[in-house]
């Protein structure tokens, strides 16, 4: 059995169309999907350690307001200490002053006590003599 020459043109041409789809068609379509590929993991790898940057950069960030907000407490806690501080020595001070006006209101009224006192002794020992010499009709001595 030998083979039909019509055979071995079909077998030439397939082999011939193999390597003309294999070199301009296969070839540079695998070559595209391979470099599509490789940028793909590239742009993957990237976006992971973008990530990672985005994940330590907000872990920073976090730290820093943390920072800041108890530095912020700390000083309102230093304000709100100092004028509970101003607040005492305020009333610490309206006290001794009203315990100083109390003090000179009753060494005023005790001077007053006494002066009306002495007008008073003064008053009753005049009024009782001049009640003596009426009812009496003459001059006490």
């Amino acid at each position: 059995m030998i083979p039909d020459l019509s055979v071995l043109w079909v077998i030439g041409l397939v082999l011939a169309l193999t390597f003309i789809v294999q070199r301009f068609l296969f070839g540079p379509l695998l070559r595209v999907m391979h470099e599509r590929e490789s940028a793909t993991a590239k742009a993957q790898a990237l976006a992971a350690e973008a990530g990672r940057r985005a994940q330590t950069a907000t872990a920073d960030y976090d730290a820093q307001m943390s920072a800041a907000r108890n530095d912020v407490y700390r000083q309102m806690e230093a304000v709100r200490r100092e004028a509970l501080e101003r607040s005492a020595a305020f009333v610490a001070q309206a006290r001794q002053d009203a315990e100083a006006t109390r003090a000179d209101a009753l060494r005023s009224l005790d001077a007053s006590v006494a002066a009306a006192r002495t007008t008073l002794t003064t008053d009753a020992e005049a009024l009782s003599q001049a009640i003596v010499e009426r009812v009496l009709e003459r001059r006490v001595s």
